[in-house]
């Protein structure tokens, strides 16, 4: 079963705001600005954006590169407990 979302983590990687952050909440992905993650959610935070090399790739974003992104994430979800 399917954790993240692709669309989610798309978004996570277009994001022109560095400071936004790929947040498990309840079995739902969000992607939200690091100032709206109130302390009780912090802990639920998977990647920042400005964490991961991918974003910072002159790259284009294709299919294949979320695909993988978010099989990576989905991995580091588990490992949080989801």
């Amino acid at each position: 079963m399917a954790l993240l979302d692709p669309d989610c983590v798309r978004r996570l990687l277009e994001s022109a705001d560095p400071d936004v952050a790929l947040v498990f909440v309840r079995g739902e992905c969000l992607v939200l600005p690091i100032d709206e993650i109130d302390e009780r959610h912090r802990k639920l935070v998977v990647v920042r954006r400005a964490d991961l090399p991918e974003a910072h790739s002159d790259e284009p974003v294709t299919e294949e590169r979320v695909e993988i992104l978010t099989r990576c994430l989905e991995n580091a979800v588990r490992d949080l407990g989801a």
